[in-house]
């Protein structure tokens, strides 16, 4: 006799079927899903790490503070020593450990994708500051232009897995120009996505015009500071233990407008940094707490992205290397020492030393995105479609990487384990029944919700492959790119928004570039 029977849902296979050809997520994965699983360092080898970081702050200090740091470091309590360092005492640095924010609201220009960054809430973005565009026709490097970055944040607007756009890559042909570089960048950004983004600038003094022209954009001055869209930060360390001019003025004048400051301390094992990874992770811990005590000095209570970016040499050469187990190992460290601590995390991974996305990138950027998502770390760069080390970009990596990331999220998601999930009904229905879940509600239930379908990831058979072109995934993500580039030409800058705009600054982007049919790009 057969099991009890369920009404038959209509649809079928067809259902089915139509559900997966829409290709979308449904609940699979969702932003800022919870990481910390993964924990490589012990409590006594955080304590350790943790002791010496203070240790050198206390008595090497960092050297070459700008006045600017030091107009709030030594009323604050810091001490300048004859040699020029900043010594900042134990006592002091924890105190401001304490006041640190916690968390805080990551706006963007669409408040559908407005984040909650806190406890071990985990967000992927693009990052990078590339020199070159990896060509797929050619398999050749080209300087970067604008007209590029715009282009990447149009794809990564339509990357369901990307949830933030940081500078991939520069505008190289305006790399003479710093004013209208930085102009630039946070126009093209704000015209291609509707996601939050962020940049890196070059000097100080830039910061004012761009939350100008982020003002002419909303149409009320001020308006950027009620709600600011866009991250600001750099690199305000030069390893070791010592601030940079440019970027260290970036941190403070940041903090005085009470805007997120957002780091990124990057000494390299074996160049800038100890050969020893725990010596590299008390150095890099350091010279970040030494941030986060400038920018908790200039304003308590204030939020930074606290961004321990160490990085990892090859010791043959001393060259970069950015896709090795000890990267992968050593990013994730940084994200359990930071959560310890509950610092706002953002660390980088997702690179690769080969020179394109071949199965070198492909290992590569899944050990490092792993292994940091799983620690659990905020932000987490993710530098999709980064090649060549840090040196080029690839479009059709960004697609692929985008499926990659899914992936990641699967893991961080988990396996839910409730009784309706343990299936023991469906399963007694199935042995008594059918013989199989094909049929049952559960499975078209959970198509949706239980698991995540890839983007561009190749699941044909191979007799359907065979049939086809034979497309490797590179191939069929470089249809994607040209689909949508061909296609995708949002209008978020309204036309009388950008008539201020172009009024006021020097913006480069051309109106033609950002219309359809131009040309530039033409679907297959």
């Amino acid at each position: 006799m057969k099991g009890k029977t369920h009404p038959r849902r209509s649809g079928g296979r067809g259902a089915r079927h139509a559900l997966r050809a829409a290709g979308v997520s449904g609940q699979a994965v969702q932003p800022g899903m919870r990481g910390g699983a993964y924990k490589p360092l012990s409590e006594k080898d955080i304590g350790q790490i943790y002791n010496t970081a203070l240790e050198l702050l206390e008595n090497v200090g960092v050297g070459d503070p700008i006045p600017e740091i030091l107009h709030y470091a030594l009323p604050g309590g810091c001490v300048l020593g004859e040699d020029n360092r900043l010594r900042f005492p134990r006592t002091l640095v924890e105190d401001l450990i304490d006041i640190s924010a916690r968390q805080y609201v990551c706006y963007a220009p669409d408040p559908v994708f407005d984040k909650q960054i806190s406890g071990e809430r985990v967000y992927f973005s693009t990052a990078g500051e590339a020199v070159s565009i990896l060509d797929y026709e050619s398999q050749s490097f080209r300087p970067t232009k604008l007209v590029d970055l715009y282009d990447a944040a149009r794809l990564a607007d339509t990357l369901e897995h990307i949830h933030s756009f940081g500078q991939p890559f520069i505008a190289a042909e305006y790399s003479g120009d710093v004013y209208v570089h930085d102009i630039n960048i946070a126009y093209a950004e704000l015209a291609g996505t509707r996601k939050a983004f962020s940049l890196g600038i070059a000097e100080v003094g830039h910061i004012e015009p761009i939350i100008a022209l982020f003002d002419a954009y909303l149409g009320e001055e001020g308006g950027f500071l009620k709600r600011p869209f866009c991250t600001i930060g750099g690199c305000p360390i030069v390893s070791p233990l010592r601030f940079g001019k440019d970027n260290a003025q970036v941190l403070v004048k940041l903090a005085e407008l009470g805007l997120v400051s957002d780091v990124a301390v990057a000494p390299q094992a074996g160049a800038t940094s100890p050969a020893a990874l725990a010596g590299t992770l008390a150095q890099c811990f350091a010279e970040t707490l030494a941030c986060m005590a400038v920018v908790n000095l200039v304003r308590p209570g204030a939020a930074i992205n606290f961004g321990m970016w160490p990085f990892i040499s090859d010791l043959r050469t001393g060259s970069f290397t950015g896709g090795s187990g000890e990267a992968a190992l050593v990013m994730a460290a940084t994200a359990q020492l930071c959560n310890h601590f509950g610092f706002i995390t953002s660390a980088a991974c997702g690179m690769t030393d080969s020179k394109t996305m071949d199965t070198q990138a492909g290992f590569e950027k899944a050990i490092t995105s792993t292994a940091l998502a799983l620690a659990g770390s905020n932000l987490v760069s993710a530098y999709p479609g980064i090649v060549g080390g840090l040196i080029g970009q690839s479009f059709e990596g960004m697609v692929i990487d985008n499926d990659m990331l899914g992936n990641v999220q699967r893991l961080l998601r988990g396996i839910e384990v409730t009784e309706e999930t343990l299936s023991y009904e469906v399963i007694k229905e199935a042995v008594f029944g059918s013989g199989h879940f094909l049929n049952q509600p559960q499975t078209l239930e959970l198509m949706q919700t239980e698991y995540l379908y890839p983007g561009v990831s190749d699941r044909r058979t191979p007799g359907e492959w065979e049939a086809g072109e034979k497309e490797a995934i590179y191939e069929l993500a470089h249809k994607q790119v040209k689909c949508v580039l061909a296609s995708h030409y949002p209008d978020y800058i309204k036309p009388s928004a950008d008539a201020r705009i172009r009024a006021n600054f020097p913006i480069r982007l051309a109106p033609e570039d950002m219309r359809a049919d131009n040309g530039r790009w033409k679907a297959d």
